[in-house]
This record gives structure tokens, C-alpha cells and sequence, in this order.
């Protein structure tokens, strides 16, 4: 089940979801809508490799905003740090965005229990499309976990996003071993 906005209010009331800024404006029926951070990022290199460490070099969204380019990804983050700690929460773009030909996760839309971050965005387009610091990008959405949690996604050891960030976080695929 998704939780409604009354439920996402009780849950931020308990202290199991925090966003931070919090815009009671931002909250929908059963979603909160997010927004883009003054950061982006590109891999350093055209050619990724899966097994190497991808280096990025990020940059600030200058105020007049930056013209995406289709067939390069663009690594974002959003503006609200959030966490969530008995709910799984799910980042979804905006169908404002999508009708722009913005894609704002390739795969990872989903967040684990006891994630406690901003999220880095994985920014793709359709045709070029100009973009700006603070605007919404997408949203989140909360599901209820059915069981009881055995660790929590900050309390894992080998928990590769854990590092507290406001910028765009590099894929660390090459820490797992095949």
C-alpha cells in the first residue's frame, strides 16, 4: 500500500520519514514532490567499465540553467535530504518532466529502509532541454514494509551510498565482486 498524505504527515510526525526542507505545498495526495539540486555531474570518461571506478566531474547549474544534451547521462541530486526508517520509499519523475523528455533514473527508483540522503538522480533526455537549479524534478512516494526489518539500509557495513552528500554520487558498482 501507498501511504496518503494525512499518513505521510503521522509518519513525519513519528520521526519514520524526515525531509528536509519540508514544504507542506510540496506534499500531493499520496506523494512529495522533490526538486533538482544546483548540482550536476557527467562521467569523466565516454567509455564506462563496470569493474574500474567511473570518475565524475560535477559542476553548479549556472542561474540562467544548463541545456541538457540527448545521449549523455547526467548524474543530479535533489535539493531535499530525506529519511525514511520503516517505509520503502520510491522516486518517480514528475509527469511534467516526463513531458519534457526527462527520465530521472535509469533503474534506481527504489530506496531502502534506513536510507538517510539526498538522491542522486540519473538524468537523461529525449532532445535538448534546458533545466534549472530548484525545480521540481520528481517525487517521492512511501509503501508500507510487510515484516519486520533485519538491518537497516545506514546501518549496513557494505552500504556503498551511506556518505551524507548535496552532490552527485558516482555509480560504485566496482566495489561488488564478479
Amino acid at each position: 500500500m501507498i501511504l496518503s498524505d494525512k499518513r505521510i504527515l503521522e509518519e513525519i510526525d513519528k520521526g519514520h520519514i524526515i525531509i528536509e526542507p519540508f514544504k507542506r505545498e510540496c506534499l500531493g495526495t499520496n506523494s512529495y514532490d522533490v526538486h533538482l539540486g544546483k548540482y550536476l555531474a557527467t562521467y569523466n570518461n565516454r567509455v564506462l567499465d563496470a569493474k574500474v571506478h567511473n570518475e565524475i566531474s560535477s559542476f553548479e547549474i549556472p542561474k540562467d540553467g544548463f541545456v541538457l544534451q540527448p545521449n549523455t547521462l547526467y548524474l543530479g541530486v535533489t535539493m531535499e535530504y530525506t529519511e525514511t526508517h520503516a517505509h520503502v520509499p520510491f522516486l518517480e519523475g514528475k509527469s511534467s518532466t516526463g513531458r519534457l523528455g526527462i527520465d530521472i533514473h535509469a533503474t534506481a527508483g527504489k530506496g531502502d529502509v534506513g536510507f538517510c540522503n539526498t538522491w542522486t538522480l540519473e538524468i537523461s533526455c529525449a532532445q535538448p532541454v534546458r533545466i534549472y537549479a530548484g525545480m521540481p524534478i520528481g517525487q517521492l512516494i512511501y509503501f508500507v514494509v510487510e515484516g519486520d526489518i533485519e538491518t537497516m539500509y545506514n546501518t549496513k557495513g557494505n552500504a556503498k551510498y551511506n556518505n551524507p552528500t548535496t552532490r552527485p554520487v558516482e555509480s560504485m558498482m566496482w566495489k561488488n565482486k564478479f
